[in-house]
């Protein structure tokens, strides 16, 4: 048991030496960090919201609103379904949680319901990305003529998955283009994400960009008849819809309902600055396919305006000068920098397929982070130095060894939080502090075992030896018991819960380390260094 072959010394040594590399960069200057070799470990611990200061929010996702449009999507295909089979229809709507239509000839009713179950499809499991064996629609016939088709519980089930899944894909997107470090982007329940930006000054910048849907679409101006006109009672014309400029005042404008590109074909976006007024403008450019489009409709349409339209709010309606043929162009309005950057990060990070509502919002001020910082420091240092004592007095020069030793475990924790770039929190500072008590607890039992053998009369080699063999039960038991209890919270808890969890387990499994093979180590070589028959153990 006190034996430790070269090979186990090597093992203990490179781990203390990979410890220390991994910990190094944070007592590092910035600049000094950053030219370190691309072969040496160069991350830093990342400060939690409650530490940094930044800011909160939880939003629930409109999960109704994707509904709705899935069951616009299906009037349209059981439209264009019916149509190419030439069954006659009419009132084709939405129903109760699907869309109902009735036939206008009941002998058409078994070549419809053969049509309409074209539209079955299976659902996409989520889990390896498979098929569950459930299907989309139910398609049912009440009587000769009506047929309702309404959604599947899987698939709205599977819809509501997909939109949050997407929806944090993008929110992630539009965060990191804020330039911010380690976003904390979860999901919360079936509908809700959690976010949190440590560092973020401007939390109302945070909002406007992740409550705005950013659905962009471009649309033709309806030249027939003006808006002012319908506005004044005259008769629209079909196929179009009124939108107002998001500008104060708002003006009126009569629209193509039928988008000619839409915002799914933008590749690109940034911000640019007018060459001749020098203000702010935002640069896009479309892929092939949208390229293709938005040639072919500005070349036949010289001389109209067009519609920029952003979340049913028109940005800007330029007159087309000529084609547009290299699949680029510019919107330009009294923008201001951040505004036009805004705009460019949204059009970027692409539309949310669902509108979102903030249910809380917190912002944590850097002030108070860094007050957190210092408490925590405080506990730190009083619980270090009252450990530190105790085992001296209590122990001697195997206390020495124990104190050491927490040093190291100390240093191996944060090496490990910052390979794993984890994120620091207060409730992380406190699983850091309760692991320097947890850490020596090994240790107090090793060395009261090893008194008992003393006591028993046996030799020191002898007592050292016992005093490990029969503690190791203990500490195993009492280790792996509090491991679980830290793998339980975080599996149950969020948020602060698990930055405890992680760093309580993390210190349990170093202070193992730390207490039964390092501490050993020094013991072991203590005892042989000094194996003489008079004298005791310092113990």
């Amino acid at each position: 048991m006190l034996y430790f072959s070269p090979l186990k010394i090597a093992g203990l040594v490179l781990a203390i030496i990979v410890g220390a590399l991994f910990a190094a960069p944070n007592f590092m200057g910035e600049k000094t960090r950053l030219s370190l070799p691309d072969f040496l470990p160069s991350g830093q611990l990342n400060l939690g919201l409650d530490l940094r200061g930044g800011s909160h929010l939880l939003l629930d996702v409109d999960t109704n609103a994707v509904v709705r449009e899935r069951l616009d999507t299906l009037i349209s295909d059981t439209r264009r379904s019916l149509r190419k089979a030439k069954i006659g229809y009419t009132k084709l709507g939405r129903s109760t949680g699907g869309v109902s239509v009735v036939l206008r000839d009941p002998a058409q009713s078994d070549e419809a319901e053969r049509v309409l179950g074209e539209l079955v499809t299976p659902v996409e499991s989520s889990l390896f990305g498979g098929f569950s064996g459930a299907v989309n629609l139910e398609v049912s016939n009440p009587s000769d003529t009506l047929f309702i088709i309404t959604l599947t519980e899987e698939a709205v089930v599977a819809l509501n998955s997909r939109t949050v899944q997407q929806s944090m894909e993008i929110i992630r997107r539009r965060v990191d283009e804020l330039g911010t470090t380690e976003p904390t982007i979860q999901r919360q329940g079936a509908t809700r994400i959690l976010v949190q930006v440590p560092g973020l000054d401007d939390p109302q910048r945070l909002k406007d960009l992740l409550g705005q849907t950013a659905k962009m679409n471009f649309h033709l101006v309806e030249p027939s008849i003006s808006a002012r006109e319908v506005l004044s009672g005259t008769r629209q014309p079909p196929a179009t819809r009124l939108v107002y400029t998001d500008s104060e005042p708002s003006v009126p404008y009569l629209i193509r309902r039928r988008a000619i590109v839409s915002g799914e074909n933008l590749t690109d976006a940034s911000i640019g600055f007018d060459q001749q007024t020098g203000s702010p403008e935002v640069l896009f450019r479309f892929d092939s396919t949208g390229a293709k489009k938005f040639g072919e409709v500005t070349s036949k349409n010289i001389g109209r305006p067009f519609a920029i339209v952003l979340d049913d709010k028109i940005i800007s309606a330029p007159v087309i000068q000529s084609a547009i043929l290299g699949g680029s162009g510019r919107i330009t309005g009294n923008f201001t920098t951040q505004e036009a950057n805004d705009l460019a990060i949204l059009l970027r990070a692409g539309a949310l397929p669902a509108p979102m509502h903030i249910l809380e919002e917190r912002t944590v001020g850097p002030g108070l982070g860094a007050d957190s910082i210092a408490a925590g420091r405080i506990a730190l240092i009083i619980g270090f130095i009252a450990v530190v004592v105790f085992m001296v007095l209590s122990y001697n020069v195997f206390g020495l060894m124990a104190d050491v030793a927490l040093i190291i475990n100390l240093l191996l924790i944060m090496a490990v939080l910052s390979a794993l770039q984890a994120t620091l929190t207060l409730p992380g500072i406190a699983g850091i502090v309760l692991t320097v008590g947890m850490a020596v607890d090994a240790n107090v039992l090793i060395f009261e075992r090893i008194r008992e053998e003393i006591r028993a009369g046996k030799g020191k080699l002898i007592a050292l030896d016992s005093g490990y063999r029969r503690a190791l039960g203990t500490i195993l038991d009492a280790n792996i018991t509090t491991l679980l209890a830290a793998i339980i919270l975080f599996q149950l808890g969020s948020g602060p819960i698990r930055g405890f969890a992680v760093t309580l387990a993390i210190g349990i499994v170093t202070s193992v380390f730390t207490a039964f093979t390092l501490t050993r180590f020094f013991v072991s070589f203590y005892a042989r260094a000094n194996n003489s028959g008079t004298k005791v153990l310092p113990i």
